[in-house]
C-alpha cells in the first residue's frame, strides 16, 4: 500500500512540475512578445513580432515534444527542454527552426534504426534513444543562447547571410547552423556508421584498429554521413533563407549555406572524435563483449582517460565549430 501511496505521489510531483514548466514557459513567450511590442512602439525601429509567429513559436515546438514524448525519443524533461530550446528558435528565425527540426528528425530516425544491431555493439544503447534534459541541453545549448543574442542584435526575423551588410547578425546565423550541422553530422556517423561499414574503426588519433564502438573510431561510411548529415541541416536553412526571404537576389549568393553545412557537420564529427579519443576512456569489457566507458577489473583499455562523457565532447565540438568557422566563412564567402 505504501509502495503504491510512494508511486501516486510520484506521478503527481512530476504532473505538477511540467505544469509549472509549461506555464514558465509561457510566461516566458508571452514577455517576449510584449517586450519586443513596446521596443518597436518606443524606439519606432524595431519589427514588432506579429501574434501569428508567436502563436506558431509556441505551438509547433509544443506539438514537436509532445510527439518525441510518444515516440519515447525523449523523455519528460527532454521534452520541457526541446519545447523551450525549439520556442526561442522559431521566435528568432524560422531558418533556425527549419535547421533544428532537421536535427531532431533526423536523429531521432536514426537513433531507432537497426535498433537490434547496435544493442549488440553499444552497451549503454537505450531503446528508442530517449534524450533527456542533459542531452537536449548540451546539443541546443549553444543555438539556443546565439539565438538570444541574434534576436538582441537583429530582432526576431530572416534576414540574408551577408558578411557585408550584417556582419555580426550573420556570423551568429552561421555559428548557430554550424552548431547543429556539429550535433547532427556527428548523430549521422555514430547511427550509420556501426550498422553499414564493412570495415572496421580506426582510432582517428593513431589510425589503430579499434572495435566498434570506441570512442574516436571512425569509418569512410561514418565520415561521409556526418558530411550528408550536416549537408541536410544546411539544405534545409538554405530552403527557408528562399521561402521567407524577399529580395534575396539583392544579398550575396546564399548557396555556400549547404556546402558550410556539409563542413560544420564532418569536421564536428572529426572533433568530436578527436576529443572522444583523448578525453573519454574506452575499454573492452571481456564479460559481456562490448566496449564501455568505465573502469573496472574486467575491462582492458582502449584508449582515452576519465575525464568527459559523451554529452560533454558533444557540448564542447559544437561550442568550437561556433566560434571558428564562421571566421573561416568571412575569408571564403562569395562577394557581389
Amino acid at each position: 500500500m505504501l509502495h503504491e501511496e510512494h508511486i501516486v505521489m510520484k506521478e503527481y510531483f512530476k504532473m505538477m512540475t511540467d505544469m509549472i514548466v509549461l506555464c514558465a514557459t509561457l510566461a516566458i513567450s508571452l514577455s517576449f512578445w510584449i517586450i519586443s511590442m513596446t521596443a518597436s512602439t518606443y524606439y519606432g525601429t524595431l519589427q514588432p513580432v506579429s501574434p501569428w509567429r508567436w502563436l506558431f513559436s509556441i505551438l509547433i515546438p509544443l506539438s514537436l515534444a509532445s510527439h518525441g514524448l510518444k515516440r519515447k525519443s525523449l523523455d519528460h524533461s527532454g521534452a520541457l527542454g526541446g519545447m523551450l530550446v525549439g520556442f526561442i528558435l522559431t521566435m528568432a528565425n524560422m531558418s533556425f527552426f527549419s535547421s533544428l527540426l532537421t536535427f531532431f528528425v533526423t536523429s531521432s530516425k536514426l537513433t531507432k534504426w537497426k535498433g537490434e544491431v547496435k544493442r549488440k555493439i553499444d552497451a549503454e544503447y537505450k531503446e528508442g534513444g530517449q534524450r533527456n534534459w542533459i542531452q537536449v541541453f548540451c546539443n541546443g545549448g549553444v543555438p539556443t543562447e546565439l539565438a538570444l543574442l541574434y534576436m538582441i542584435e537583429a530582432g526576431p526575423g530572416e534576414i540574408p547571410v551577408d558578411f557585408g551588410k550584417q556582419y555580426t547578425a550573420t556570423w551568429m546565423c552561421l555559428a548557430l547552423l554550424g552548431a547543429l550541422a556539429c550535433s547532427t553530422g556527428d548523430t549521422w556517423a555514430s547511427e550509420v556508421g556501426p550498422v553499414l561499414s564493412r570495415s572496421a574503426p580506426r582510432l582517428i588519433t593513431t589510425w589503430q584498429v579499434v572495435p566498434a564502438g570506441t570512442n574516436g573510431g571512425v569509418t569512410p561510411v561514418g565520415l561521409v554521413a556526418s558530411l550528408l548529415g550536416g549537408m541536410t541541416v544546411g539544405v534545409a536553412y538554405f530552403i527557408t533563407q528562399l521561402l521567407f526571404i524577399n529580395d534575396l537576389n539583392l544579398a550575396v549568393p546564399q548557396w555556400p549555406i549547404v556546402v558550410y553545412g556539409g563542413a560544420a557537420g564532418l569536421l564536428g564529427s572529426m572533433l568530436d572524435s578527436i576529443l572522444g579519443a583523448n578525453m573519454q576512456y574506452s575499454g573492452y569489457d571481456e564479460i559481456i563483449g562490448k566496449v564501455v566507458n568505465c573502469e573496472s577489473k574486467t575491462t582492458k583499455w582502449i584508449c582515452g582517460k576519465p575525464i568527459l562523457d559523451n554529452n560533454a565532447v558533444n557540448l564542447f565540438s559544437s561550442i568550437i565549430i561556433a566560434l571558428v568557422l564562421p571566421g573561416m566563412a568571412w575569408g571564403l564567402w562569395p562577394r557581389q
